[in-house]
């Protein structure tokens, strides 16, 4: 389904657009197309041989970024021409999470990090993994690349670190793509679908988290050598813990990725994680649209609308997916941005006129 909201949680109640995407996750024929953001003609740049490969899976150049703490920061890009985003990931994740942005053809130029302690991010050496550490992070990687401001899209964890920079950065963030994220609060959402109350989900994660940090020593040997094959890969889909529509070869590159972080370490970054307090969303005032999964355990799509009703203008998606949706529908995914970059080129071409009238 799509919504759009035009103003606040008080206005009359949102208009059903178009529908989304039902079933086993086809998109339904009557779904219209979305006019892409107009660009050049792409071409790639030159790229070191830092990559993680894969056949089918688009090549990443990956690069180091010294944070404010003096921590060593793992940054990424498709290396691709096109209006800038900033990609705030999921935690732990790794950029082959978004297959459909990483294309040279993509049409967008895509720039990422992944978190510390993972993927080649160093661990900092006080120990420090915080929600003001992330911002951090994110603020290194954009002035590195020399971007002053652009549009993040971000997923899970990373929905929270795209809201905070721009409450905290305002003139920095252009637009917020909110794939299966929340502002905040995180933990308190999760385990929607099975209707566990808020307080009662949030002790369930928390005690979770807490006791991989002890038990993910015993753990590591076994989740860092795991075979990620196509059948291997294939068992996860069939689990419904990820939707089938999901491509075989770019699940497998990013489990494969995934599961190189210590399951102890990760389970560190998920305390921080559910120390973040809900973001204020009264002072958000630019093009945001959010993008949530149906049958999502780690983000509840009830907290999202609400979220988006909390912000005047944003447009709200519910597909028939899990958490995974960048990696699900990857294209639909891809559509949502460039719609979302259309909005933010209209808004900063209406805005020279409006202070001249």
């Amino acid at each position: 389904m799509y919504w759009e909201f035009a103003g606040l949680a008080s206005t009359p109640a949102p208009q059903r657009c178009v529908s989304g995407v039902g079933g086993l996750g086809r998109p339904d024929a009557t779904r219209r197309r979305i006019n892409v953001h107009p660009g050049i003609a792409l071409r790639s740049r030159p790229v070191d041989n830092q990559r993680v490969t894969s056949p089918s899976i688009p090549l990443v150049r990956y690069y180091d970024v010294i944070s404010a703490d003096g921590t060593s920061i793992r940054a990424w890009s498709n290396d691709a021409d096109g209006p800038t985003v900033l990609l705030s990931n999921g935690l732990g994740t790794n950029p082959h999470a978004w297959p459909s942005l990483l294309r040279t053809d993509s049409g967008v130029r895509v720039v990422g990090w992944n978190h510390r302690g993972t993927g080649g991010s160093a661990r900092p050496a006080d120990g420090r993994v915080d929600l003001e550490s992330f911002i951090e992070d994110a603020i290194a990687v954009m002035d590195d690349a020399g971007i002053d401001s652009c549009v993040i899209a971000g997923w899970s964890t990373g929905v929270t670190i795209a809201f905070e920079l721009a409450t905290r950065h305002p003139e920095r963030v252009t637009g917020i793509l909110a794939v299966a994220g929340v502002p905040g609060n995180t933990f308190s959402t999760m385990l929607a679908p099975l209707r566990v109350p808020p307080i009662i989900a949030r002790g369930i994660m928390v005690g979770l988290a807490r006791s991989v940090t002890v038990s993910g020593h015993a753990l590591a040997p076994v989740t860092r050598k795991l075979p990620w094959t196509n059948t291997t890969t294939n068992i996860v889909r069939r689990t419904r813990l990820i939707h089938p529509a999901a491509d075989t070869a770019e699940l497998r590159t990013l489990l494969q990725e995934f599961f190189t972080t210590h399951p102890a370490w990760y389970a560190k970054l998920a305390l921080s994680v559910a120390q973040h307090a809900r973001v204020s969303l009264s002072d958000i005032d630019i093009p945001v649209t959010f993008v949530a999964g149906k049958w999502d355990v780690l983000t509840g799509a009830r907290d999202m609308l609400t979220a988006s009703q909390r912000v005047k203008g944003s447009r709200y998606r519910e597909l028939s997916a899990t958490h995974f949706i960048p990696v699900e529908f990857p294209e639909i995914v891809l559509d949502e941005l460039k719609h979302l970059l259309v909005r933010v080129d209209r808004r900063s071409s209406e805005r020279p006129e409006q202070s001249g009238s």
